[in-house]
């Protein structure tokens, strides 16, 4: 499904070596002996893993002169919404209870009572168009923001080629050390895996009425950061 190749998998990488990695003198003892000298030093990379489908958030807001009126609008305005994503949501849409509060008031205007919930849930790429087109035809509804979400098996490749690529880099950057050492055998003594995530979904926050390409989204992000050690001989 996937090739090596980064524009099929659809991930970028971006090495990072640090600047501050350490020769020292082996010392005697311990597991991991060394002949000769240790070199120690923090890799890091990451990359974009491809994604299939979003988590939207949207508002729902319903305003009138008393509590009970404007419950009632929220009520049919939910309905409406309701109606026009289930067609293009994938599984179960999350709607808190509704909340109540008073706005306007003295120079604001007449007092009035504001209802206001949020719709979430998750649709595919394919989706996204049609269900932003909907949404922004109803009353009341506003896009709080989306997040796009990793697809099934992506992350897990994308995840093993940054360890991957990670160790590689390592060990040119051992070997190069070596060779202005005028040393000849590179042997990695020790992994630490000091941090790294996967996959990091990236929200993104759009005006629900914004022509928007869903290919332009920014993807979920990837890292592993790997502190290594050396036996230079």
């Amino acid at each position: 499904m996937f090739s090596l190749r980064s524009a099929a998998l659809g991930f970028c990488l971006v090495p990072a070596l640090s600047p501050l990695a350490l020769i020292q003198p082996a010392q005697a003892g311990g597991g991991d002996r060394c002949g000769g000298t240790v070199y120690q030093l923090q890799v890091s990379q990451s990359g974009t893993t491809a994604f299939d489908r979003f988590r939207f958030n949207l508002g729902l807001d319903a305003e009138a002169a008393t509590k009970a009126e404007a419950m009632a609008q929220m009520s049919a305005r939910l309905e409406q919404l309701r109606k026009a994503l289930t067609p293009l949501v994938s599984g179960r849409m999350t709607i808190p209870a509704p909340r109540t509060y008073a706005i306007g008031g003295g120079s604001a205007g007449p007092r009035r009572q504001r209802a206001s919930t949020s719709v979430s849930g998750e649709v595919s790429k394919a989706n996204y168009d049609a269900l932003i087109k909907a949404a922004g035809t109803l009353p009341g509804v506003s896009l709080r923001g989306f997040t796009s979400l990793a697809a099934s098996g992506s992350a897990e490749t994308v995840q093993a080629q940054l360890m991957r690529q990670a160790l590689a880099d390592g060990k040119r950057q051992a070997q190069a050390t070596a060779d202005a050492l005028g040393l000849r055998r590179v042997q990695l003594l020790r992994i630490n895996q000091r941090g790294g995530y996967g996959p990091r979904p990236m929200p993104y926050n759009r005006a629900l009425s914004a022509s928007f390409n869903p290919e332009e989204a920014p993807a979920p992000h990837n890292s592993v950061s790997l502190a290594l050690d050396y036996c230079l001989s």
